[in-house]
């Protein structure tokens, strides 16, 4: 194996640029960004899973294998409150089978409460790690969350009324560029500063009455656009505001969890599982807001997100909004999604008028 560490994290909506801080100020290793998932992306990951396994495990494998043709020789794995739980040791296994000479982070097996065992893990990555370097970067890690989240939501909820259409993408990606060469946080509010007063800067011709629909969903699916069809984009074209709180800001930097379980209670008094509540509550937060529809997004067979949709379909009936649930795996036909956002589309406007 190369002497050089080269680490890489499975693509996620926008967040390779807050790994690739903590990886190569915390770690003191080489980062790769992930390649943009594709269909190839896909492929590679299903040909290579359990048939019956979850969409983002696919996607997830696909990234790996793709990261370590690419040249990336050490693999880093979250743990969840689901399956996820397991997937590092089956992606491991699987992408030795392969053949492949590898370092693998699998942050599941960290048992968080002992240093000891922290430590053991962390230096997986890095033989030499810092463990005071790696606390160093984390607060900085975690405002680059913050601040790709906060664009993300201005985005969506603005784009879809740009008078010059792709105006507000350019200027992010110009953002994006720059934060992958961030040096430290005082460079990173000063950034972040500049861009989100440049983001604003972009002529909208918003109307004063906009239909708005909520985004909810499985961890993954949500959150990564292509494993759901880029549907924020598609329903910003139809000149939507799209929100959507299922976020790493939400659910790691602000901890939210128990707050939307306490939320979700008067729908779902137990813990369902995985990000079943946060859903409920979600849904349930949008359908007090007023919202115009809501949006379910989860990948096909995940049984937590299956449990919540009754759940839905009752919030749906109390507050008289009308759910739309989605259900991706491999198969899943793209003109088949368009074509019930328009159908939703549709409705929503009929039932305003």
């Amino acid at each position: 194996m190369n002497n050089e560490i080269v680490a890489c994290f499975p693509q996620w909506a926008n967040y390779s640029h807050a790994f690739k801080y903590l990886f190569e100020h915390g770690f003191d290793v080489k980062y790769m960004t992930p390649p943009p998932i594709t269909k190839r992306t896909l492929e590679l990951g299903s040909k290579n899973s359990p048939d019956y396994v979850c969409a983002p495990f696919k996607y997830c494998l696909g990234c790996y294998i793709e990261a370590l043709q690419n040249g990336a020789n050490c693999l880093m794995q979250i743990f969840g409150a689901c399956r996820l739980n397991y997937y590092g040791e089956l992606s491991e296994q699987i992408l030795r089978d392969m053949g492949y000479n590898f370092h693998f982070f699998n942050m599941a097996n960290i048992k968080w409460t002992s240093p000891r065992s922290i430590m053991e893990n962390l230096r997986v990555v890095n033989p030499e790690v810092s463990l005071v370097k790696v606390v160093k970067a984390l607060p900085t890690t975690l405002r680059i969350i913050k601040v790709i989240d906060k664009f993300d939501n201005y985005i969506r909820h603005n784009v879809g009324f740009e008078v010059k259409e792709g105006e507000m993408e350019s200027v992010y990606k110009e953002f994006s560029d720059k934060l992958d060469n961030l040096k430290n946080g005082r460079e990173l509010s000063k950034l972040a500063k500049t861009y989100y007063k440049k983001i604003k800067q972009v002529q909208l011709n918003k109307p004063a009455k906009t239909y708005k629909v909520g985004m909810v969903g499985d961890y993954y699916t949500v959150q990564e656009p292509f494993s759901n069809y880029f549907m924020e984009k598609e329903l910003a074209k139809m000149g939507m505001e799209v929100y959507r709180d299922m976020n790493l800001t939400n659910t790691l930097v602000h901890n939210q969890w128990k707050k939307r379980k306490k939320t979700a209670k008067k729908y779902a008094k137990y813990s369902m599982g995985a990000t079943a509540n946060f859903t409920v509550a979600e849904t349930l937060m949008y359908a007090r807001a007023g919202m115009d529809g809501i949006i379910q997004v989860k990948s096909f067979g995940c049984t937590p997100e299956i449990d919540a949709m009754p759940v839905l379909q009752n919030i749906s009936r109390d507050y008289k909004i009308p759910v739309l649930h989605f259900s991706f795996d491999s198969q899943t036909s793209e003109t088949g999604v368009k074509t019930r956002l328009e159908a939703f589309y549709d409705m929503v406007v009929a039932r305003q008028k």
